[in-house]
């Protein structure tokens, strides 16, 4: 059984994150709540998460600068960030959400369908991720332990089938996204490339003659 993801809600608005949670809710994954950045670098510290939901106006550390420490961070640098902003300054205002790492940027009110289908792709890539890692560490144990080569040759199959899922995947949301009028499929794509590249790393390692 596949693992469910956590998503991060962070937002001060009690009204606002409890909209969020009705919205993702039939994705039947785990949300968590967070009224502050302070709140979300706490949760951050000791969960992985699939995808981080910020509010941009936010009292004390605003959304911008909470993103600032996530990506400082060796363990959260690589986690999607999608920005939830009720205002709307213009290219600018966006620009800065995208040079501070998010991979997309919606302005409220948002379409619920729409946010739904962003979140539950980068939950897909991460339960992939998830299940490649925990089957290459597997298949690393077997051929460490002198394991059939016929084994371990399947198992590398099924990792390279699993990865070429996870790639499609991610050609499909980049085209998505490189579609739409807000110009972030620069900052997702990167994201993408680095997860997808570690992944594939991770299989040449595994291959016959590596060290």
């Amino acid at each position: 059984m596949v693992q469910k993801a956590k998503i991060l809600l962070v937002d001060d608005r009690p009204e606002n994150l409890l909209a969020l949670e009705a919205i993702l809710s039939a994705l039947d994954q785990t949300l968590v709540r967070a009224s502050s950045g302070e709140e979300a670098l706490k949760a951050l510290l000791t969960d992985d998460f699939a995808v981080i939901l910020l509010d941009v106006q936010m009292p004390g550390m605003d959304g911008f600068e909470t993103a600032a420490h996530i990506k400082r961070r060796e363990r959260t640098r690589d986690i999607p960030i999608i920005f939830l902003t009720a205002i709307n300054h213009g290219p600018h205002h966006t620009f800065r959400g995208y040079a501070a790492g998010a991979v997309d940027y919606i302005s409220k009110p948002f379409d619920p369908w729409v946010l739904r289908a962003k979140v539950s792709v980068f939950v897909d890539l991460y339960q992939k991720n998830t299940q490649l890692k925990e089957q290459a560490a597997l298949l690393r144990l077997q051929l460490e332990a002198g394991g059939e080569p016929a084994i371990g040759g399947a198992l590398l199959g099924e990792l390279s089938a699993r990865l070429a899922a996870v790639e499609e995947q991610a050609e499909a949301l980049t085209k998505q996204l490189d579609a739409g009028p807000d110009g972030g499929a620069a900052a997702t794509a990167a994201h993408l490339e680095r997860k997808i590249a570690g992944l594939r790393g991770a299989l040449d390692a595994l291959r016959p003659g590596s060290p």
